[in-house]
Parts: C-alpha cells; structure tokens; sequence
C-alpha cells in the first residue's frame, strides 16, 4: 500500500510540474508573449543598427580627413567638419 502512495504522490507532483510547464508555455506563444520576444529583438537590432552607424560615420570622417590631407585644402582648418549628423543642411 505504501508502494502505491508513493506512485500516487510522484504522479501528482510530475503532474502539478507539467501543468505548470504547459501554462507557461501558452502564455509565451500567446500574443503578449510573442509581442514581448518580438520587442526584445527590436530593441537589440535597433542597438546593433546604431552601433554600426556610429562606426561608418567614424570611418567616413577618418576618411574624409585622410583625403583632405591628401589632396585636400591646404588650410584644413577652413574646412568645418561634419558634427551635425542628423541634421539636414540649411535646415
């Protein structure tokens, strides 16, 4: 008999954590759960998409001041750099 009670009470404890896995799981794939994984991404892609703009941007001014030293102005100090980005000219 107390062979059986130990099946019993293993039973509804396997039983108990398997409900519990299966709700969590519903809940995840429910449409909260999916706009809460879908806006985790974005935020992560709009992140690296900054990054790798701050990182062109450097490169082009590298650039840019490599040419103008080059080829460019002889007076270098003329020539103003770009530290408005974002902002449209004339604007």
């Amino acid at each position: 008999m107390i062979g059986k009670g130990i099946y019993f009470v293993a039973g509804a404890a396997l039983g108990g954590y398997l409900v519990h896995k299966l709700n969590r799981t519903a809940r995840s794939w429910g449409p909260s759960g999916v706009a809460d994984r879908v806006g985790d991404r974005v935020l992560e892609y709009r992140s690296a998409i900054r990054e790798l703009n701050d990182d062109i941007a450097g490169a082009v001014e590298e650039r840019e001041a490599e040419l103008l030293r080059r080829y460019g102005a002889e007076d270098t100090a003329a020539v103003e750099p770009r530290r408005h980005r974002g902002v449209l000219p004339g604007a």
